[in-house]
């Protein structure tokens, strides 16, 4: 077992892994428990394993205030909006090279995180929702989709259950919006409950090749070559931390839902063992390029789910759902008219330019970013499918000559077959 760099900085910690379940724990962490006794053999326990654990540098006093941990990355030259939302680290290009590289961490603590609990919660996801619930098991997780009826796309969310509530992960455009319709559509008999809990709770994320790695130097090996949403909790000097497999833009990395309290602690820890930080203005660039849709760019109501390539989300096995019909008639009938697609550009464009070929409009860019250099150019855009594919050109406005191309993001999507396994 690889054990964690030594770190005279700080006092010693622990990550020890709990998961029994106790409605003693916090709200978001009603259905775990944490022990915080100290044991002479310093054991990570689970259900299925038991390995030693390593010392961790984690101070062991919280911070003094909520939002301490924002208060540190400003000190240390974090660029930190009034929304408090980390812009950038001044390594923008840094960080990228790192995703490719090495590992970065990113804060995505102003995405939304909404725990939905109850009795009646795995079947109400299941009917509000795109993906098939209620076959997944305590400690699985997956993406889904929340559409209209008519499977216009509303937003992605990455889904964690666990023993006592489900957390949906989703973008920060929409996560009052969603909060709000899933408390319209419990019912009266419904046993569920919708709690946004963004505000109590910091959300990181791990990514590039090395992440497995930084895992193992801290003693969460358990989690590394686990399926996409696999999550497990653990605990930080006593206070409850969530990790699972997969991040909101990948299926490589992992995620960490923590207490505000621990947040400094966690982070200075990743970074520690060599993880870059990353702020939201690369993480924007690396969405475009990666190609993962975006509320109020690619998810609109001018597009429909499966226009947005989110096959992965899709189950076409279960029950009834919102926007089902619209989802089965579209398959049936082979009526998806247009799909999205990355764009390699030769200048700068604004999105919401036409895309054209042969003179006729064929589609809409959507998202625009530049590279790391600046010659490099690339952009999101829904194209019609019979107007051009892989390698194609494509102008976009009025002369800017656009290369049609695959993006990670939408490549590793799937159209789900019938009557196989959810």
């Amino acid at each position: 077992m690889v054990t964690a760099a030594p770190c005279v900085a700080y006092l010693v910690g622990r990550f020890t892994a709990r998961l029994e379940y106790s409605r003693a724990a916090p709200l978001l962490y009603r259905d775990a428990t944490f022990s915080t006794k100290k044991s002479n053999k310093n054991k990570l326990s689970s259900r299925k394993s038991i390995s030693t654990i390593a010392a961790l540098p984690f101070e062991l006093s919280p911070p003094p205030i909520d939002h301490d941990f924002l208060d540190t990355v400003a000190a240390e030259g974090a660029r930190v909006s009034e929304e408090g939302i980390i812009e950038t680290f001044e390594n923008d290009d840094e960080a990228l090279d790192a995703l490719d590289n090495g590992v970065v961490v990113m804060d995505l603590s102003h995405f939304g995180r909404i725990r939905v609990s109850g009795d009646d919660r795995i079947q109400f996801l299941h009917n509000q929702t795109t993906a098939n619930f209620e076959c997944l098991s305590e400690g699985q997780g997956c993406d889904t989709v929340f559409v209209t009826p008519t499977a216009r796309t509303i937003d992605i969310a990455y889904a964690w259950i666990m023993k006592k509530a489900v957390i949906l992960m989703v973008s920060p455009e929409t996560c009052g919006n969603i909060t709000e319709m899933l408390n319209k559509y419990i019912f009266f008999a419904d046993k569920v409950e919708i709690q946004d809990i963004t505000k109590q709770t910091c959300l990181f994320a791990l990514a590039g090749p090395k992440s497995a790695q930084v895992m193992a130097n801290l003693n969460l090996m358990d989690l590394v070559g686990q399926p996409y949403g696999t999550n497990r909790h653990y605990s930080v000097n006593g206070m409850p931390l969530t990790v699972g497999v997969g991040n909101i833009i990948s299926e490589e990395g992992f995620s960490l839902l923590i207490s505000l309290a621990s947040a400094r602690s966690v982070w200075k820890a990743l970074l520690s063992e060599g993880a870059i930080p990353l702020g939201s203005n690369a993480w924007e660039k690396l969405r475009i390029t990666q190609g993962r849709p975006a509320p109020e760019k690619e998810l609109t109501n001018e597009f429909n789910v499966l226009e947005a390539g989110l096959w992965n989300s899709i189950s076409l096995n279960k029950g009834c759902y919102k926007g089902q019909e619209t989802i089965s008639r579209l398959i049936t009938y082979d009526g998806v008219k247009q799909r999205l697609w990355g764009i390699h550009l030769s200048a700068p464009a604004e999105p919401g330019c036409p895309i054209t070929v042969n003179g006729k409009k064929v589609g809409k860019l959507t998202s625009y970013t530049s590279g790391r250099k600046e010659s490099d150019h690339f952009a999101l855009g829904y194209i019609k499918r019979q107007a051009a594919a892989v390698g194609d050109t494509v102008i976009v406005g009025e002369n800017i000559i656009g290369t049609v191309v695959d993006v990670p993001f939408l490549s590793r999507q799937s159209p789900p077959i019938k009557n196989s396994s959810p």
